[in-house]
């Protein structure tokens, strides 16, 4: 599928929706839906994460690529269709900060790579997040920051989650994590991405060890 793979990274890097819709839509009724998603659209946006990591895309490219991945994806494989990855139940969150990039292109990646996960936007309240994080029996919590003030704040997040839902691994992101490397260890996260890609090889491994 190397050709494939690369008439898709060059689609979507050019931002061609149209031939990168037409060409997944022939793979995936020649090799069915999840076999196209994961032979050619997550390695494909993990190339692009890789090297955007690199500086050699835009952050424009990476996040454009990832939202005509969510949108191809969406079609091959609906919200409804059994094929997606959808148990245990994961959600995503900013916390502490109003700074939504980061997290629009985590769950944008995950999305493309046909994860289902629940999208609770922004919050700075504890112990609210906690209580929907047990409503919702989320067993997988990804927390996106920007500021290292949100970052340190995560800990008692963390803490305050850990009374009700002790299971519920939690995977943070974002700047701060990026500076400090030991800092995702020392609020008592689970893990922690550095980037897309990285949070995407996270959650599978995770999802794998919880379901």
């Amino acid at each position: 599928m190397t050709n494939q793979t690369d008439a898709f990274e060059n689609a979507l890097l050019s931002l061609n929706k149209i031939a990168a819709k037409k060409l997944i839509s022939e793979i995936a009724q020649a090799e069915g839906a999840m076999q196209c998603v994961e032979k050619i659209v997550v390695p494909v946006m993990e190339r692009i994460g890789s090297k955007w990591e690199e500086g050699n895309v835009a952050l424009s490219q990476l996040y454009m690529s990832g939202r005509i991945c969510e949108e191809i994806v969406d079609t091959i494989l609906p919200s409804v269709d059994p094929a997606r990855k959808r148990e245990p139940n994961m959600a995503i969150v900013v916390f502490n900060d109003y700074h939504f990039l980061g997290k629009r292109i985590v769950y944008t990646m995950l999305r493309a790579s046909g994860f289902e996960l629940l999208d609770y936007a922004q919050s700075t309240d504890i112990e609210a997040l906690a209580v929907r994080v047990k409503e919702d029996n989320v067993k997988l919590l990804l927390v996106s920051v920007l500021m290292l003030n949100s970052a340190l704040r995560i800990k008692s997040l963390i803490e305050r989650i850990k009374l009700t839902s002790p299971e519920t691994k939690v995977v943070v992101g974002g700047a701060p994590f990026r500076f400090d490397q030991e800092l995702w260890q020392e609020i008592g996260a689970d893990a922690m991405g550095k980037n897309a890609s990285e949070a995407v090889n996270i959650v599978t491994t995770f999802m794998e060890k919880i379901a």
